[in-house]
């Protein structure tokens, strides 16, 4: 098929695929899971044998793609915002290392934390590592992108970011296919050093990544995603990735006569950036996200000839649209339908039927019989404990923190310590946390919400399906107090009678938790009556 409609994170997938990758590396993380999944579902991508299994965390899919790429083969890493965190170590000493065989780091930030805890801008990581990035506008440039990322990855030896965010990535277009590339044949890197990160190798390889940055910058200045939309106006807009899109809708629709420049690739193209400040008395700068351009701009610019989300033009938290652009451009918008005084939000609840609701019931009945009723929670469907009706759990920061936290709670003498993680999370960061709780001998408790799937993000396989037993015990958790219970509400006594035994007992206690999800049991018997 020459054109397909597809949401911006299919895309993605697609040009990938069209653009020879031998291999997807990804764990789901709303908004880039739809990414692995086309690949993984893709006719073409079985028949190219394109890796596409998932894995246990970002940083083991970023290291395993830069292992794809020393040995000469394109490969792609996907991931949201918060991932990138949990993969830094490795991401950053690709910059110093580079590439052989083409690599592109897909992240998807989440204006509006639409599913996420924070807001934060992955564009910051680019600066950060000294890495090209590249922000399309809509889902022709994400099919594009990773086509120009790999090709330019493979010309800088560099690792290459494509930044997304979740309008773009969850909404649809026709995109067309371009050219296709075969897959590269293996061809392992030879210079040795280049991959020891020995300080002696490493201070020469960074002077060569800062040495580059020209290079990079005149690449920018140059590149196919870079537009100017000329106007008349004295005003202007600077416009970055999925807010040019924005801008172009309020310009048309209200017949408005200001010029844009249109910026999808960084390092910055300082060169058109200045002739662009030099030409206009009042530019609105709209970007996704956190104000980088906007900070970088005013630190050499007229301050008062710049607008944006500093001096609250723009919003600064949540998403853009179409609305908060008419008002920043000078112009009223359209009324929309408001929302009925009768009508009243409904905050996400846990499945009827969900193994986490009778695992939450057995819980509180259990601690309300303590003074102290902390529970350390963690990022999965279970994180919904902490609304009502069940008020369950009383702390949730990042990926595997639960049991990290219920450690150092129960080492300054909280009793119970309780920490709550679902079977996923668990073999994405809960294990180290664990390993330090045993060989602590920590007086706590982790219950593992075993469902065998990572529910949140749609069911994809969970890594430790069948092994968490064996997991825990050879983590050193005494096999007398791995105790595994069957949240249902037939097993509700008997399941408060194991939580209250493995509370009291003075060391480390893992109880699994068991129950298949809910819409993964569905999804399984559909497809059982359908073969």
């Amino acid at each position: 098929m020459k054109e397909s409609l597809l949401l911006g994170a299919e895309a993605v997938a697609l040009g990938a695929i069209d653009a020879g990758i031998s291999g997807v590396y990804a764990y789901p993380g709303t908004p880039s899971t739809e990414i692995t999944e086309f690949i993984q579902k893709s006719k073409d991508a079985r028949e190219k044998n394109i890796r596409s299994k998932w894995c246990c965390n970002e940083k083991t899919a970023y290291e395993a793609a830069l292992g794809m790429s020393y040995a000469g083969k394109r490969a792609i890493i996907c991931m949201k915002h918060v991932g990138l965190n949990a993969c830094a170590d490795p991401f950053m000493n690709s910059a110093i290392t580079g590439v052989n065989g083409g690599l592109v780091l897909v992240v998807a930030d989440d204006p509006s934390q639409h599913s996420s805890q924070n807001e934060q801008d992955s564009r910051y990581y680019g600066k950060f590592a000294l890495l090209p990035l590249l922000e399309p506008s809509n889902q022709q440039e994400a099919y594009d992108c990773v086509q120009f990322g790999l090709d330019f990855s493979e010309k800088f030896r560099l690792p290459v970011i494509l930044r997304l965010t979740t309008r773009l990535s969850h909404s649809r277009s026709i995109i067309s296919k371009r050219k296709f590339h075969e897959q590269n044949a293996f061809n392992p890197q030879v210079e040795r050093q280049r991959w020891v990160t020995l300080p002696a190798y490493a201070k020469k390889m960074y002077k060569a990544l800062v040495d580059l940055q020209p290079a990079l910058t005149t690449e920018s200045e140059n590149s196919p995603f870079l537009k100017v939309v000329e106007g008349t106006s004295k005003k202007a807009v600077i416009a970055c990735g999925l807010a040019y899109n924005y801008v172009m809708e309020i310009r048309q629709s209200y017949n408005l006569d200001f010029s844009v420049l249109k910026i999808s690739q960084y390092p910055l193209p300082n060169k058109q950036i200045a002739e662009f400040l030099e030409k206009y008395d009042d530019i609105l700068i709209a970007e996704e996200g956190y104000p980088i351009v906007e900070e970088y701009l005013r630190g050499f610019s007229d301050n008062k000839k710049l607008r944006g989300k500093l001096d609250g033009a723009l919003n600064r938290t949540g998403e853009l649209n179409p609305d908060f652009m008419a008002v920043a451009l000078g112009v009223k918008p359209q009324e929309t339908a408001k929302t009925p005084e009768l009508m009243v939000g409904r905050p996400p609840a846990l499945c009827k039927g969900c193994s986490h609701r009778d695992t939450y019931e057995a819980l509180n009945n259990v601690m309300a019989d303590y003074k102290e009723r902390h529970v350390f929670g963690d990022i999965g469907c279970y994180t919904l404990g902490a609304l009502k009706p069940f008020e369950a759990i009383t702390t949730t920061l990042d990926m595997g923190a639960s049991i990290t936290m219920a450690k150092g709670a129960a080492d300054a003498g909280l009793h119970p310590s309780v920490a709550i993680i679902g079977d996923s999370t668990f073999t994405h960061s809960g294990m180290p946390g664990l390993l330090d709780a045993v060989n602590d001998k920590s007086k706590m408790v982790v219950i593992i919400s075993d469902n065998s799937t990572t529910a949140m993000t749609g069911g994809q396989d969970s890594a430790g399906t069948s092994r968490l037993h064996l997991i825990c015990e050879g983590l050193g958790v005494e096999k007398e107090h791995i105790r595994v219970m069957v949240p249902l509400k037939a097993n509700l006594e008997k399941n408060m009678q194991i939580l209250k035994e493995e509370i009291e007992y003075d060391g480390v206690s893992v109880i699994l938790a068991q129950r298949e999800c809910v819409q993964t049991a569905i999804r399984n018997k559909k497809k059982q009556q359908k073969a």
